[in-house]
């Protein structure tokens, strides 16, 4: 029987996720085609590829903390190809929108982004994703320098709370927050852990150096 290592290891393993990746994608493409997508298709495009950003961005959150508590390193190799997905759905959302709502009409577009702050804060998160998906290869990194990278990538935090509020401010409409709370469960629970990792490490630091300083 394989290890979880070797599993995550194998080379058809980036295919699966791959695939699996495009489940969500696939489903919604077959239920256009066969018109099962409701009595407003538009709407179902928009809402389920938004939603599942959020989910992406919530996946691509919780690799970190999977990969140090199950002590499964591995993992790590397959956070760029969940961060491509987030930025494939986040791009299907604003194409969908573009298309669908607003027929590709550039000025109408503009406008309804000025007028409606939901969208204007969820056109903002597409924006800061754009960077990160441009600088998720390895020349990019060299490029950059590895800390610059870091830096720069630990705008996904700042996304994810736009992305919540984006959510937030279009389910205000219909005082329908159920879901939104979960969400805003997840991403608390996943940034929370990293604080805690962040002060764990900083009190590590601190008696490492007063032991030192005894010596």
């Amino acid at each position: 029987m394989l290890s979880r290592h070797k599993l995550l290891l194998h080379g058809a393993s980036k295919p699966v996720v791959f695939l699996l990746c495009l489940l969500p994608f696939f489903w919604l493409f077959f239920g256009a085609l066969t018109d099962q997508l409701g009595v407003n298709p538009a709407e179902t495009l928009i809402r389920a590829t938004g939603d599942w950003t959020l989910r992406f961005i919530c996946i691509v959150l919780l690799v970190t903390p999977l990969r140090v508590i199950s002590k499964t390193p591995t993992l790590a190799r397959f956070r760029r190809m969940l961060g491509l997905f987030t930025y494939f759905y986040v791009v299907i959302h604003l194409l969908s929108y573009s298309w669908l709502d607003r027929g590709f009409d550039v000025p109408e577009i503009v406008k309804d982004i000025i007028k409606r702050p939901f969208i204007l804060v969820g056109f903002l998160s597409f924006l800061l994703l754009t960077p990160l998906a441009l600088t998720s290869f390895n020349k990019a990194i060299k490029t950059m320098g590895a800390k610059r990278w870091q830096l720069l990538h630990k705008l996904v935090y700042v996304i994810s709370g736009l992305g919540l509020l984006h959510f937030f401010w279009m389910r205000a409409g219909k005082n329908n927050f159920a879901e939104v709370f979960v969400y805003a469960g997840i991403v608390a629970l996943l940034l929370g852990w990293r604080l805690w990792q962040f002060v764990k490490k900083k009190r590590l630091s601190s008696v490492s150096a007063g032991a030192a300083s005894l010596i």
